[in-house]
Parts: C-alpha cells; structure tokens; sequence
C-alpha cells in the first residue's frame, strides 16, 4: 500500500508557498503521494480564500522529487479537456513524471450553477466521459480527432508530451455503492473512493471496500495494473493509524489518502509530520 495525502486549497491553505513547503514535508516524512483540492468557491461563506491547484502544483513540483501529485478531484465536465491536457503535460514535465490524473463529477453544484455551467448530474457524465477520451488521446496520441456531443478537436497534437508514456495513470473518483462511477473508473486506470458510504452516510469499512473491489474485478476487462485508492482520517499516533489503515490494505486497496477536511493547516501538518501509517 502506498500513502497519500488530500491537501485543501482554501482558506489558510490558499497559499502555492504555504503548500509548497507542506509537500517538502510531506516527502521528508516518507508520504508518496500529494493531492490537492480542485474547488472554485469556499463553501457556504463567500470571502473564504481559494487557490488554484494547478498554479500550486507547480510550486510542489519545484519543491520535492520523489511524491506522486495531482488533484483529488477535477471536475472535468467545468474545464476544457483540451487545456487540462496541456496542463497535466506541462506539469508531469516539471515534475519528472508524477502527476496523477484524478477527475470527477465535481461535488459541489455551486461550483457550476454559480457560474452559468451545466449542474444536471447525468449532462456532466456526459461531458466527463467524453473529457476523458479527449484528455487520453491528446496525452498519449500522436493526432487526435474526436466529434462529440459536447467536444470537439481536429486533427490536434499536443507539445509537449507528458514525460510518463504513454500518458500519466488516470483515476476517478467514485462513491460505493453507486455502480455507474465505479464502472466508469474500471476503464481507466484507477479509482478513489469516497470516504463516505453513498447509502449508509457512514465511513467505509474494510467489508465496503472488498465489496467495491469483488464489483471492480466483475467489470475490468484488462489484466493491467489497477490501483484503488481509500480515504478518511487516521489518528497522529502513529501505530493506532496503522491498525485503523492496514484492514483496508489486506482486502486490496493499494493507496490510502489521509484526508485533510475540517483540519488546521497546523494539526494537519502534526499529522503529516508523524508519518505515514506504514506496516
């Protein structure tokens, strides 16, 4: 199992420094991966403070060398496929090659009806599986042509190419027990499961996840690697952790991702400090 982290990018976190130098710690405390918010709004107050994840993650980019980055997540049905591709390329340049792709539907409707995007659930699946193969093909093709619904590109080549090949790994984000997130996730690369049972308003367990996992083999088609990625909060010390984190690893999750929701910058930089919860 390997040990990530979901960083905020509002309020006291809404600083590229700030954040910058939390990954540097991050990386010094043995974490693998750094994983921050992509929101518009700060929530129900307005004046909150947002930073955008992309112009942060090329500081955290610049600051560490060996821990996997990205968002968690982008809704990819409010962003043009095509710059979040330039992007994500741009950045696994910088980087080294690290970056994880992970979208979504984008949880929060505000953060499209506030704008004039489109809010209705099934239009944004739409938009995000038709993102999706945009977003693959300008990473990891040659010339890419596709006529959607929503997209449309022709005949473009997309310079420079991401430095993993032949694109970085792309995960989405799901919530069990809802089957279509989870089916969508299977043709791709890996999934990050909410913290949060969809039905019973409770954290995951470990059966949870084995029962995601027994959905996810019953739909992959492909023997390629398939990561799957569990959340939530886990105590600073650090053996408690452990035995809190290594369930989920037993029935196969292969990332946890500590999550910073509801923390101070400080309490959640302790907790980083303390390490990651490793056997």
């Amino acid at each position: 199992m390997e040990y990530g982290l979901d960083v905020p990018t509002t309020g006291e976190y809404a600083d590229p420094r700030v954040l910058a130098q939390l990954a540097g710690e991050a990386e010094a405390a043995g974490w693998d991966g750094y994983f921050l918010w992509d929101v518009l709004l700060g929530g129900a107050d307005m004046f909150i403070p947002v930073l955008d994840p992309w112009i942060a993650l090329t500081a955290v980019a610049l600051q560490t060398t060996r821990i996997r980055i990205g968002t968690l997540a982008t809704p990819l049905a409010r962003e043009r496929p095509w710059l979040v591709a330039r992007r994500l390329a741009n950045l696994d340049q910088a980087s080294g090659g690290r970056v994880v792709c992970v979208a979504g539907l984008g949880f929060r409707e505000a953060d499209f009806s506030a704008f004039g995007e489109e809010s209705d659930a099934k239009v944004r699946a739409q938009k995000l599986d038709e993102g999706l193969m945009v977003l693959a093909g300008l990473l990891a093709e040659e010339r890419v042509s596709f006529a959607g619904d929503h997209y449309s590109i022709n005949q473009v080549t997309l310079r420079p190419r991401p430095a993993q090949s032949p694109r970085p790994p792309i995960w989405l984000a799901a919530g069990w027990p809802r089957h279509a997130p989870i089916r969508r996730a299977t043709r791709w690369d890996g999934v990050c499961l909410k913290s949060y049972h969809q039905d019973q308003h409770k954290p995951l367990t470990p059966t949870d996840v084995a029962e995601a996992l027994a959905y996810i083999h019953s739909e992959r088609t492909s023997d390629a690697p398939f990561d799957v990625a569990v959340s939530g909060e886990s105590p600073l010390d650090v053996k408690s952790a452990r035995e809190q984190v290594q369930p989920f690893a037993e029935v196969g999750a292969t990332w946890w991702v500590e999550e910073g929701l509801g923390w101070t910058l400080d309490e959640f930089r302790a907790r980083i400090q303390a390490g990651p919860p490793r056997r």
